[in-house]
């Protein structure tokens, strides 16, 4: 057959399955082969839309006959009930509505793109194309507003467009730019004249090494809602607006409505985002100046730290660490915390604002410590807190060089801290901070840390696993209290992108000797020692994926020494000068092989892990991972070596050869570290590629290494159940029953691992391992299911009343205070079996009480649930702050109906009932908002992911239900709700589903006031969060 005997050509396509091309696909079954996948129910309005759209316009195309046309389009206007939208015959539209009684400039009435305000196009600057300068004139003088993003701007781009933005300005209109520093491209007198004479708003990005913005883009804003944009690679200049060969696509929000969304809320975002800075010529031309100068290389870049009336203010991945060192003390009272970071992500930084934010009170410092190895760490450290807390005289330096006077804010190198400690007492200082503490297994440190015994102990590492093997952490209780992940530091532009390649090295371990959770090292060295075809394909792929590895400066990871030592002389032999630097060499030996890597004298150095830790090398382009290696932590300490930004260096290159491994085995650990996602994510990552990885970064692996790895994943990931239970057993040896929290620690397994269904859960786990459970009752296999809605529970108060009303302590019904029994009403509704309605408290209660096995396993999830806490609840701003809602704390549909008041006992209302995205509690006059900012789990979706999105840490933009208007009853109290009397709260999560694959909850993010509006029907709403939202949430759900 031929592909013309098919309605559709051969190929990969989208298109919408039609009854007829069904039918014509049925026909060709034994010929074609197709592949099929439902539409999300989000997307199918869209679609379905977009088809029946493309049907009608071939149709009108037929129609000669005017009449015949509109006709057509009358019966379909009736048949869906919208005849007042009928177009008028013969068809004309409305350029534009004006007020007769006022001044109307009729330029602004009759000026017009060459572009219909309804279209899309593509502008090349081609012969028949309108130039770009005069379309970019004609929409700035039909604008009400207008906004303009671009990496940089000229006083010439300027000069062309002044008199359409002037004008603009004087009727009223809005004009914001934001801008960058960019390679010092920007004029200075081109922002002045923008803000001085043009009354523009410009926000400038300083970043100078890390500036990612490079968009060349126009909004137009339209009262009227006929919005335009540009898009495209034309800045503002003369030969980029007139000249030069530059591409920009015109953008419509008739046509591409979801494309102009999404530039408006991602505008929105930036002109939110604290990193963009408003320029006020008077007072920031000097600092624009020395920015722009440095950006061009003209002058040397200053300390990022500056000491001045500015603000330091945390990067939100600083932030994050922040916050969950509030929980660690307040929630499960640690007070003695490790934090792990690279070097380069702001360590000392963190400890500052930890000082300042979470440790002292306005005017009041505790009395500090800070402890480091060395006198230049000290006095950057010392400088550091200056900076933050604002006080230029702050700290004393206890070396060599002197003692301090006060003893009240001491910066002490650890050895003359050691020769003093007699003189302190062990309380004497409230907060002791050790900066790089993986140095403190040496005994000057372990001296110091059990002769002092603050208030607050804070310990700083980059490398919490030292290449002795001591691991840190057994300082803390076997803690690390936060950590800065890799992607965090990726995405805030700290550490260099890097290019991971996976690479089948064509061998197999899958028989080789394993000895206490690892390959035993002498057999995997004998095995790459001496063997010349893994190194000829090692060296093989280095010039495959390194553009010239004779100029590279690369570190190698081997087994042991002699693997090393035999891995240099291989690159030696290639042409590859190298050094083994091992356990065994001298201090000279290392510092001289670092010395010679840098001046490109070799191109490698090979070790075991003698640079896991502490040195840094930041012209290290290539790292070689030469061994398997399954630990995350010495995993990211080896790949750290090359993190560092180097100015010379644009991307790190790492090359991992893989082999066949052992069952035992687990590849999860290292690529969850390496990419950021959860366990299941991994699987379609490592199937389809790692979509949403930092900016410069990519996972590549071969064929090969891709079916070795999945083989490995899908026996990790979704482990089977006789291999749960088998786990189960050997961690309870000794015959003593584990607690759930215990087993998922130890065993490294998620909840979702161990709560399945009804005959999957934690109660069966231990029958199935052999050991006795608590009698089941009459409902046990329909209430046990329902234990997955308690894992999220997170704030300290409603765990203790679920714990109460769990183990029979909560007391009779009617001596509850109203807040007890709306929590513990909270809890009843959450776990009720779905066949089964609750007429009172009482008989619910009772209900509760007859399923003992239930109860006890209710009490383990809620275990773990408060060892999962992230964030502090607090009360609700304003009218609701007595309510047992809390701000930033998890909640269950169920949990806010009730919680709010809405259903529950006492009401007409049963709390499954309430499947809306918005309702309005009576009780206590308020809008509650649902609010799941990404419709689509399966797929990137441009149709549905901005009509919710998280602007800014304080705003949340927010569509309403399809058929709400702006000027009816509900719409009138959204936009009036302050004045009415009306609070606003909002809960969102990001998708629908969460970790066991049903319904996930909410996060609260507390009371909203209303900042703007626009549109009808659906009304496009921002809202003002009175409560910032937490760092990591925004990190994870906002547009940036």
């Amino acid at each position: 057959m031929t592909n013309d005997a098919l309605p559709i050509p051969h190929g990969v396509t989208q298109i919408l399955l039609t009854k007829g091309l069904a039918d014509a696909l049925d026909k060709h079954a034994e010929e074609v082969e197709t592949n099929k996948q439902e539409i999300d129910k989000v997307e199918v309005p869209e679609r379905f839309a977009r088809h029946v759209g493309e049907i009608v316009t071939r149709k009108l195309e037929t129609i000669e006959s005017p009449e015949k046309r509109s006709e057509v389009v009358r019966q379909i206007m009736e048949l869906l009930k919208h005849v007042d939208e009928t177009p008028v015959n013969p068809p004309v539209e409305l350029t534009a509505v004006l007020p007769k009684r006022s001044v109307n400039n009729h330029r602004f009435l009759e000026t017009r793109p060459q572009t219909p305000l309804n279209d899309a196009a593509l502008l090349t600057n081609a012969k028949g194309d309108p130039s770009l300068i005069s379309e970019i004139r004609s929409e700035i003088a039909t604008a009400d507003n207008v906004d303009l993003l671009c990496a940089f701007v000229k006083w010439s781009g300027l000069s062309l467009l002044e008199p359409e933005l002037r004008a603009l300005t004087e009727r009223g209109g809005k004009l914001r730019v934001i801008t960058t520093t960019y390679i010092g491209a920007t004029e200075r007198r081109a922002l002045d004249r923008l803000v001085e004479k043009l009354g523009a708003e410009v926000k400038i990005q300083y970043e100078i090494n890390s500036t990612r913005l490079h968009a060349k883009s126009w909004y137009f804003h339209r009262n009227s809602g006929w919005d335009t944009a540009y898009v495209g690679s034309s800045n503002l200049s003369v030969p980029a607006m007139t000249e030069g060969v530059e591409w920009n696509v015109r953008l419509s929000k008739q046509q591409t409505g979801q494309l102009l969304s999404k530039f408006m809320l991602t505008f929105e975002s930036y002109w939110a985002d604290s990193s963009y800075r408003l320029y006020n010529p008077k007072v920031d031309a000097k600092q624009l100046d020395s920015a722009l100068s440095q950006a061009s290389g003209k002058t040397q870049k200053e300390s990022s730290i500056i000491l001045g009336g500015l603000d330091v203010r945390p990067y939100p991945h600083q932030e994050e660490i922040l916050e969950k060192l509030r929980v660690e003390r307040s929630i499960h009272g640690n007070h003695r915390n490790l934090v792990v970071a690279a070097t380069g992500t702001g360590k000392t930084v963190i400890a500052a604002l930890d000082y300042r934010d979470n440790l002292s009170t306005p005017g009041r410092y505790p009395r500090l410590l800070f402890v480091a190895h060395r006198i230049e760490i000290l006095k950057q450290a010392m400088r550091t807190y200056r900076a933050v807390l604002k006080e230029g005289n702050f700290g004393e330096i206890l070396a060599d060089s002197g003692q301090p006077h006060s003893w009240t804010h001491v910066f002490a190198t650890i050895q003359s801290l050691s020769r003093n400690l007699k003189r302190i007492s062990a309380d004497h200082f409230a907060v002791v901070v050790i900066d790089e503490f993986h140095h403190a297994e040496a005994s000057t440190y372990r001296k110091v840390l059990q002769a002092l015994n603050p208030t607050e102990l804070l310990g700083l590492t980059a490398t919490p696993e030292r290449a002795d093997g001591v691991d840190v952490a057994t300082f803390f209780d076997n803690r690390t209290a936060a950590s800065i992940r890799l992607w965090d530091a990726l995405e805030t532009d700290l550490l260099c992108p890097f290019h991971y390649f996976g690479i089948s090295d064509n061998t197999d371990l899958s028989a080789l000797k394993w000895v206490r959770g690892k390959y035993d090292e002498n057999v995997l060295s004998d095995y790459y020692v001496n063997n010349d075809a893994r190194t000829a394909l090692i060296i093989k792929q280095l010039d495959n994926k390194v553009s010239d590895p004779k100029s590279m400066r690369a570190l190698g990871f081997c087994v042991s020494v002699q693997h090393a030592q035999y891995m240099a002389t291989a690159f030696s032999k290639a042409g590859l000068p190298s050094l083994a630097v091992t356990g065994h060499s001298t201090s000279k030996e290392r510092t001289d092989a670092i010395k010679r890597l840098r001046s490109g004298e070799i191109v490698a150095i090979f070790t075991v892990d003698l640079y896991n830790e502490g040195i840094d090398i930041p012209e290290v382009d290539t790292i070689l991972f030469l061994r398997p290696t399954e630990s995350a932590t010495v995993f990211l300490q080896q790949l750290g070596r090359g993190l560092r930004k180097s100015a010379e260096k644009a991307v790190l290159t790492v090359l991992d050869f893989v082999g066949m491994q052992r069952r035992e085995f687990r590849f999860d650990q290292k690529f969850r570290a390496l990419t950021g996602v959860t366990r299941r994510g991994l699987l379609e990552g490592v199937e389809k590629g790692f979509s949403y990885l930092p900016p410069g970064c990519d996972v590549s692996l071969d064929e090969a290494s891709r079916e070795v790895i999945l083989e490995n994943l899908k026996r990790q990931v979704k482990p089977k159940w006789k291999q749960v239970v088998s786990e189960y057993k050997k961690h309870a040896m000794d015959g003593a029953r584990q607690s759930l929290l215990h087993f998922i620690s130890e065993a490294d397994y998620e909840l979702q691992d161990i709560l399945k269904s009804k005959d999957k859960n934690w109660t069966a786990l231990q029958r199935d391992a052999g050991f006795s459970i608590g009698d089941l009752g009459p409902l046990h296999d329909k209430i046990i299911k329902r234990g997955q809605a308690l894992a999220h529970v997170d704030d300290p108060i409603r765990l203790a009343v679920y714990r109460k009303l769990l183990n029979g302590t909560l007391g009779p019904w009617s001596k509850l205070s109203p807040e007890h029994q709306r929590l513990a009403a909270m809890l009843l509704f959450t776990v009720r079996p779905s066949s089964v309605s609750f007429t009172s408290p009482e008989q619910a209660l009772d209900v509760l009480r007859a399923e003992p096995a239930a109860l006890a396993e209710f009490l383990e999830i809620l275990d773990v649930a408060e060892s999962r806490i992230e964030h502090l609840a607090r009360p609700m701003e304003g009218r609701l702050k007595n309510e047992v809602i809390l701000t930033h704390a998890r909640y269950t549909r169920e949990e806010i109906v009730v919680g709010m008041r809405y259903a529950g006992f006492g009401t007409k209302r049963s709390p499954v009932s309430m499947q809306q995205g918005v309702f309005r509690a009576a009780n206590t006059s308020t809008y509650v908002l649902l609010v799941t900012l990404k419709k689509n789990e399966k797929n990137f979706s441009p149709t549905t992911m901005y009509r919710d999105a998280i602007i800014s840490p304080s705003i949340l933009h927010w569509e309403s239900q399809s058929t709400t208007s702006i000027d009816s009853p509900t719409g009138r109290r959204y936009v009036n709700h302050k004045e009415e009397g009306i609070e606003v709260v909002i809960f969102a999560r990001e998708t629908e589903n969460g970790e066991f694959g049903v319904a996930a909850p909410y996060l609260c993010l507390g009371t909203a006031d209303f900042m703007s509006a626009q549109g009808s029907r659906p009304i496009e709403i921002d809202w003002k969060l009175r409560t910032p939202i937490p760092a990591d949430i925004f990190a994870r759900m906002t547009l940036q």
